[in-house]
């Protein structure tokens, strides 16, 4: 079958993408920007690739206009905490009529558990995106997950951070919440086994795991699975707001998705709905095992996908395309550059930067300015990296986001989404004469901006200057200045 598979570059969608490959279907992924499409080189030439922001376009493209099934995999709940029920029925609602332009057969989305009469907003606005849906031309599948659980998504990297940094926590009382979790493997199982089933055409099925448990109940199990020690206390005094810094300070993610998730979690989402499971012969994994199969995944650096890498997870509010021309104009800057003997070795350096590699030089600064991005409202250093070696354009970096990763040209353009009075880049590149640049550009937003360069110029000249030196060579050496 011919598939238009969107939010392509979603947790979701990547890890559907290779499966519906190995199935023989042929996939045309819908992006926002073709540049930010981070599927390795042999996944990339056997998809079409097209660009739709549904929150703007409604016309369908002539590349998606012969298709038999779409995936609706479009969710804004971390983009924003006041307007992403707006923005998911507005997108839904110009699919809706791009898709009347199409020969679509059958629509499926992937929807979350509905079955309380007060619904959280998250809950809600899925809910009215299904509504839509099924006010389309073609026939709809729904299936609705509770929590997913799998290397990368947000809520195991959520547990994780609470499990292995916090041995004794306080908590607030929604960690008795029950819910169903369910393993990234089933869901994707799920996902294509709909695929033309006549039988699931207009319906809404639950879909979860095996196990009932609560917040607690999955921490408390994390722990067992990982060997570690861990005494929860939940107290009834932490309002949605306290509940809500805790999960942003605690962990990697955004304070905007916190928002979103605390709202959520105090909404039991459980489900006796085993039709589809029943259906289609599939016997989902136990929790402990799911968290297994994510933990082989990170031991293999196997992460297909992680919700970090969303631009949504930071401070972007435009496409990439709009930074990655570095400015001149009324910017400050800090040039460097040294001769290199082995082009390919710096350049493995220079890809392994950030995460748990650290950034070569000074890594307790690099800590102690994520700690301070964080108390100021920025995504801190948590994120770290996907891949330990492999970069993509559009991956989140620490608290950077990558602009460019071009091996060939032998250029790494970096963006920072720390809280700064103004906009940064960072740019490491080597030329045809084997000298690597290394150029960090700051553009200041008024006074503030001047002020901030400078006072953290002393801290810039032996950061860069050392950064760049382990880069080159792997030890201490003199920087040349850049011509």
């Amino acid at each position: 079958m011919r598939i238009l598979l969107t939010g392509a570059n979603g947790y979701i969608g990547m890890r559907l993408l290779p499966e519906l490959l190995e199935q023989g279907h042929e996939v045309v992924c819908a992006v926002r920007n073709k540049n930010r499409f981070s599927s390795s080189r042999e996944l990339r030439d056997q998809v079409e690739l097209v660009e739709i922001d549904f929150l703007k376009d409604k016309k369908a493209p002539a590349k998606i206009k012969n298709i038999d099934v779409a995936y609706y995999l479009i969710h804004s709940m971390t983009a924003s905490t006041k307007d992403f029920d707006e923005q998911e029925m507005k997108a839904a609602k110009n699919f809706n009529k791009m898709m009347g332009g199409t020969s679509v057969n059958q629509v499926i989305y992937l929807s979350g558990i509905i079955n309380e009469e007060k619904l959280s907003r998250h809950l809600a606005s899925r809910k009215k995106v299904e509504e839509i849906l099924y006010k389309g031309h073609f026939h709809t599948t729904v299936l609705r997950a509770a929590i997913i659980i799998g290397s990368g998504s947000s809520s195991f990297e959520i547990l994780r951070d609470l499990c292995e940094k916090l041995p004794v926590m306080i908590t607030p009382q929604w960690v008795r919440t029950k819910c169903q979790p369910l393993a990234i493997r089933d869901v994707i199982q799920f996902l294509t086994g709909v695929i033309g089933r006549k039988e699931c055409f207009n319906q809404s099925f639950d879909i979860g795991g095996p196990d009932i448990l609560s917040y607690q109940e999955m921490m408390e199990q994390y722990a067992k699975v990982r060997e570690l020690k861990l005494w929860i206390w939940s107290v009834p005094v932490m309002s949605p707001k306290l509940s809500s810094y805790w999960l942003y300070f605690i962990t990697s993610t955004s304070y905007k998705l916190a928002q979103n998730l605390v709202d959520s979690m105090k909404v039991e989402v459980v489900t006796k709905d085993t039709r589809l499971q029943e259906l289609l012969g599939i016997a989902p994994l136990h929790y402990t095992e799911a968290i297994k199969f994510a933990f082989h995944r990170i031991e293999q650096n196997q992460v297909v996908s992680s919700w970090k890498d969303s631009l949504s997870s930071g401070r972007f509010k435009k496409e990439l395309n709009k930074y990655i021309q570095v400015p001149e104009y009324g910017c400050l800057t800090d040039k460097q550059a040294v001769k290199i003997e082995n082009p390919e070795e710096v350049l493995d350096r220079i890809w392994a930067i950030g995460g748990l590699n650290g950034w070569y030089y000074g890594n307790w600064l690099w800590k102690f300015r994520g700690y301070i991005d964080k108390l100021f409202g920025g995504v801190g250093l948590r994120r770290g990296r996907t891949h330990p070696q492999l970069i993509n354009s559009g991956d989140s970096l620490d608290f950077w986001r990558v602009l460019l990763a071009d091996r060939e040209e032998k250029r790494l353009l970096l963006f920072a989404e720390m809280k700064v009075p103004g906009e940064a880049w960072l740019e490491f590149k080597i030329d045809a004469e084997n000298i690597l640049h290394q150029t960090a550009t700051f553009r200041p937003k008024g006074l503030w901006g001047r002020l901030y360069w400078y006072s953290m110029y002393p801290f810039h000249y032996f950061i860069f200057e050392g950064m760049l030196n382990k880069i080159a060579k792997g030890e201490p050496q003199k920087a040349l200045p850049d011509s």
